[in-house]
């Protein structure tokens, strides 16, 4: 099934299973995928799936949709492509996973099948969970069960959290608050957590555990 992997400044934010016929892509709530940053045009873009084929249309978006860096209007997208809205790219896989893959797991051009099964076989060797320390939902205890997890809240502050052979790394995603890892702020740029770590954004404290 073709999917797109959503990410900004190196980090995976989401991915989304192209399901249906047509699925659109903007910062409005309404859309199949939401992208909310102002760069990002209310209705920006269109996904048209007939048979295996899928075709991505630019909906009149004020900055534009682009596909390995050229602009478009309307193309059919080939396994692999790289589309740019904003900041954001999204990469498009139309390929089936090999069997064995952690369903998150995005192998890179260039990195051997076999080292990427390995990598992903020792990720998922690496457990880690998240610990509610305010809020309504203070106590709770959430497991970082996939390879990328965002946290936060949207137009807020959103983070991620992402798996790696060796553990854990935080990054700020997007949004105008702050992402406090123990009373610092971080940046977009991958920072390794240790057990015991306090994450705090969007007005919520959380505790990251290393198992």
């Amino acid at each position: 099934m073709p999917k797109m992997i959503v990410s900004i400044d190196g980090v995976v934010i989401k991915e989304v299973q192209l399901t249906k016929e047509r699925t659109t892509l903007g910062r409005r709530p309404y859309n199949d995928v939401v992208i909310d940053n102002l760069a990002v045009s209310g209705e920006h873009a269109a996904l048209q799936m007939t048979g295996s084929e899928v075709a991505l249309e630019d909906l009149n978006s004020t900055n534009g949709t682009y596909v390995n860096g050229k602009a478009i209007k309307k193309q059919v997208l080939q396994n692999g492509d790289t589309i740019e809205v904003g900041k954001y790219k999204i990469k498009f896989v139309s390929e089936a996973e090999a069997p064995g893959f952690d369903r998150t797991m995005v192998v890179k051009p260039g990195e051997m099948p076999g080292a990427g099964a390995a990598a992903a076989a020792e990720a998922a060797n690496v457990s880690g969970s998240l610990r509610v320390l305010s809020g309504a939902a203070s106590g709770r205890e959430v497991p970082l069960t996939k390879v990328v997890t965002t946290v936060g809240k949207p137009g807020v502050a959103v983070a991620s959290i992402t798996r790696r052979q060796n553990g854990y790394v935080l990054a700020h995603v997007e949004g105008s608050g702050v992402t406090l890892l123990n009373g610092a702020p971080i940046s977009s740029e991958p920072v390794a957590l240790k057990s015991g770590d306090v994450i705090e954004l969007a007005g919520t404290k959380m505790q990251f555990i290393q198992n």
